[in-house]
């Protein structure tokens, strides 16, 4: 656990909400992904699994995940990304 509160101590305040979204998302999708092999006979492809967190983190940040819309390149999507960090106010 101090490797997380380290890491969010060291994040600049505008980033921390998407820290903490992305560490919540990743281990969902890999689990999702997981299930997707067991129970469904996918093939483990991490080029289909890094496709798919791009996608959910897009669909997150669309429905108000305000953090990830901070630290989401702007070339994953053009809407995704409509307030430049130093105008997002609410983030603080």
């Amino acid at each position: 656990m101090d490797w997380w509160l380290q890491a969010r101590q060291n994040t600049p305040t505008l980033m921390r909400k998407g820290l903490a979204s992305i560490a919540l998302l990743m281990p969902w999708m890999i689990w999702k992904q997981r299930n997707k092999c067991i129970f469904e006979g996918a093939q483990p492809l991490v080029q289909v699994l890094v496709s798919k967190i791009k996608e959910e983190a897009k669909e997150w940040a669309r429905a108000g995940a305000h953090g990830l819309r901070v630290i989401l390149p702007p070339t994953w999507d053009e809407d995704c990304i409509k307030t430049p960090p130093f105008q997002c106010n609410e983030m603080q």
